[in-house]
């Protein structure tokens, strides 16, 4: 048998695998975006996400682990999956479609579906759902982000 949290983290790594559906004419077209002077950050958001991700995986599993194979637990399985294609399809789909609009409505969808699973998770277990703290600090930080990007670049809203 393999061990869950071998499972969960191939999971985890396959799902953000689907960050690399980006083509170098979608970087091209936000790259060319303007950015606010505070955006110094930059730099450090895939480190931030690495981070994101392995806190998330650690959840899962300590939730996994509390009852492994319960109905509950397979939802919220399932929740843990929503939130991380929700939030590896942000850039794909928002580079895409060159939509700073559908990149701040994914960062929101993200963020509910988040709360909700923390809600839930904290029943289970308090360090599950503290681990889930990192996501919801810095999607909103996000999601404000995209939306002054959008303000500095009204045409590509």
């Amino acid at each position: 048998m393999i061990p869950s949290w071998i499972i969960i983290g191939a999971v985890t790594f396959f799902i953000g695998l689907g960050s690399f559906l980006i083509t170098p004419r979608d970087v091209k077209w936000f790259a060319q975006l303007r950015r606010p002077r505070w955006l110094v950050f930059e730099p450090l958001i895939p480190f931030i996400w690495t981070v994101i991700f392995i806190s998330g995986a650690a959840s899962a599993y300590i939730v996994w682990e509390k009852n492994p194979g319960s109905l509950i637990t397979w939802l919220l399985m399932a929740l843990y999956v929503l939130v991380e294609i929700i939030t590896v399809a942000y850039i794909p789909v928002m580079l895409r479609f060159r939509s700073l609009k559908i990149g701040e409505t994914l960062g929101l969808i993200g963020f509910i579906s988040a709360v909700i699973l923390a809600l839930c998770v904290l029943l289970i277990s308090r360090l599950a759902a503290l681990l889930l703290l990192p996501y919801l600090v810095w999607t909103p930080i996000g999601t404000y982000t995209t939306d002054e990007l959008k303000e500095q670049n009204p045409q590509d809203a």
